[in-house]
This record gives C-alpha cells, sequence and structure tokens, in this order.
C-alpha cells in the first residue's frame, strides 16, 4: 500500500523519513503512517503497516492500555504523554518502546503523532544491574549473618572456656597465696592474681564487644545507655540520650542490626567529629523505631568524604536488611545527624 498522500502535512519529510527515532501517526486506532525506523522496530515495511490497526502489533493483554492512552492524547490533548509501551514484534517477540505523542490534524482530521525508541536492551540490562545488586546484597547479608554467628560463637567460647580456664587459675592461685610464707613468693603469686584478673576484665570486655549480653537478656535501649555511658568515660564527649524500651517490639535480629548501627555511628564521632556533646534518641514512631544521633562536632562535606572510610555502606546496608532507610546529614562546622528509620516487625 502506498503511503497517504496526506504525507506533506508532516513538517520536515525528508527529516522524517531518515530518522533515527521512529516516528508515526495513528488515525482511528490505525497507522496512517510510519517511517522505516518505527516499522522496523516491529519486524515490518512502512507499506505493510499504513491501515494496520494496532491490535496487530500490541500484545492483547497490553492493548486496552494503549488504546486509552490513545484516546487520552486524541480526546483531551494533555501536555505530555510519553510512556514505556509493550509492542509485539512480526516474529512474536514482546519488545519494550518509549513513546512519545502528541495530538496534531492529519488529513484535515485529528491524529496522533508519536516518536518512539526501542528501549528492549536499556532495559533488559537494567534488570540485569538490579539482578547483580541484589545477589551482591544477599551476599553481603549472608556473610553479615555469618559473622554475627561467628561472632556470637567466638563470644560464648571466649566468655564460658577462656573465662572459666583463667577463674581456675584465680582460684589456685588464690589457694597458693593462702599456703605461702614468704614475702617474695606471697608479692609473685600476689601479682599472678592481678594480672589474671586483669586478663578476665579484658576478655569480659572482648566477648561483650563480640556480643553485648545486654541484648540477649534486656532491652535494646539499655545496650544504649551502657554503650553511651562507656563511650563519654573513655573519650571525655558528653551525651544525652532518651531511649524507651523498644525490644518486645523489635525482634532478635532487628535488634542486632540497629545495634551495630549504633555501634558504628559512635566510632564514626569519636574518630572523627571533635564533638563535646552527642545527643542520642531511640523510640517508636507508629510502626517504626527511630534512632537519631546528633553530634556538635566539626561534621564534614558528604561530597568530598569516602562512604566506605565512615562506614556508611556498612551501616546502609544493615539498614537495607531490615528494611530500613539511613539518612546522614553533615555539613563542615555544622556537626553531623544521622537517622535510620525501620519497621518494628
Amino acid at each position: 500500500m502506498a503511503q497517504d498522500p496526506s504525507l506533506p502535512d508532516i513538517p520536515f519529510h525528508a527529516i522524517v523519513e531518515q530518522s533515527l527515532a521512529g516516528i508515526y501517526v495513528l488515525q482511528d486506532e490505525c497507522f496512517a503512517y510510519a517511517n522505516a525506523t518505527w516499522a522496523a522496530l516491529v519486524g515490518y515495511t512502512p507499506q505493510e503497516m499504513i491501515g494496520a490497526h494496532l491490535d496487530r502489533f500490541v500484545p492483547p493483554d497490553f492493548l486496552p492500555e494503549v488504546l486509552r492512552r490513545y484516546h487520552l492524547r486524541l480526546d483531551s490533548n494533555p501536555p505530555s504523554l510519553r510512556f514505556i509501551t509493550r509492542g509485539l514484534h512480526r516474529d512474536g517477540r514482546t519488545i519494550y518502546i518509549e513513546v512519545h505523542g502528541t495530538r496534531m490534524m492529519f488529513g484535515g482530521r485529528p491524529a496522533v503523532m508519536g516518536v518512539g525508541v526501542d528501549v528492549t536492551q536499556q532495559l533488559r540490562n537494567e534488570q540485569e544491574l538490579r539482578t547483580s545488586q541484589q545477589r551482591l546484597r544477599d551476599l553481603a547479608a549472608h556473610t553479615a549473618r555469618t559473622l554475627e554467628e561467628q561472632r556470637q560463637s567466638f563470644a560464648r567460647d571466649m566468655h564460658d572456656v577462656l573465662g572459666g580456664m583463667l577463674t581456675s587459675i584465680k582460684m589456685d592461685a588464690s589457694r597458693v597465696l593462702k599456703r605461702s610464707e614468704g614475702e617474695e613468693t606471697r608479692a609473685l603469686v600476689q601479682g599472678i592474681l592481678g594480672l589474671t584478673q586483669q586478663t578476665i576484665d579484658a576478655v569480659r570486655s572482648m566477648s561483650e564487644a563480640l556480643r553485648p549480653s545486654a541484648l540477649d537478656h534486656l532491652d535494646l535501649s539499655v545496650a544504649v545507655r551502657r554503650d553511651l555511658q562507656e563511650f563519654s568515660r573513655r573519650h571525655g564527649i558528653a551525651h544525652r540520650v532518651q531511649a524507651q524500651e523498644i525490644s518486645a517490639r523489635l525482634s532478635p535480629r532487628r535488634a542486632l542490626a540497629v545495634y551495630r548501627i549504633f555501634s558504628e555511628a559512635l566510632t564514626n564521632v569519636a574518630r572523627h567529629s571533635q564533638a563535646m556533646l552527642l545527643e542520642v534518641a531511640l523510640e517508636p514512631a507508629g510502626d517504626e523505631l527511630v534512632l537519631a544521633m546528633h553530634d556538635d562536632g566539626q561534621g564534614f562535606d558528604p561530597a568530598t568524604v569516602a562512604g566506605p572510610a565512615l562506614g556508611l555502606l556498612g551501616m546502609s546496608e544493615r539498614a537495607h536488611e531490615i528494611d530500613g532507610t539511613l539518612r546522614i546529614d553533615a555539613a563542615p562546622g555544622q556537626g553531623t545527624r544521622l537517622e535510620l528509620r525501620a519497621p518494628l516487625l
């Protein structure tokens, strides 16, 4: 079938014919014009498309949506109508085309002229990228779970096995001290007792750092308050805290993830902030948990600081694991604010 004689109604006819973008005109739900590029998208020639109904080039399940958008453009002429549509190739393949249509007069009657670009490969690449990103997240989550399990096992062994052995040594040394008469021997045994107690304290501290016992027996708020007290004692940074009991509404997995984010944020404040005061709030807000931390330190420019260097990547991944969002606001000289929001259940 020959091209419609009204074709000169389309401006810049020569440009349209040679365009690398697909260009078409729809009238009465049929193609009144299609350039070579548009026809090639669906595996036809321009001559084969002229007069053909839309249903020949659209998957049946998507045809109602295409017709709805066509009549919306034709009848109301909204300012913009750009969307990705599904097309049906001559060989039966489904393809994806980004189209932008506009209302016009063609042969003296209303029609829709559109421009289309094949985005099938682009969408496929984007999907593959999303799949790869999800696999990386799954791997990171699996690695984090494995690490937590190893931490818990190691902390338990340190506390039960090593702690028990050290306690036995201390008890034996105490018995030796009671039976010792020489000052030199007693001084030596007392030194051993002191060193043993220091080692027991160090083992407890390391075990607690690996797996905070408060998370197993007490509320998350208790662990937060305890760590803040130790943080202020060790680093000389004052703190204010509002922490509500929340673990009854929080699964152990979520509580641990929140605690790890809190701990990493504490480390960042100690290492980088030069702050005088740290304010912390841990509380429920509807169906969400909110952890907010704000220091009055030197802040930083997020655009010039590598995220992984501050542990931001790890915190973001932990937030993602519990379907949460992590927001960090910072500016030079204005301190840093962190806010974690995550579902309670």
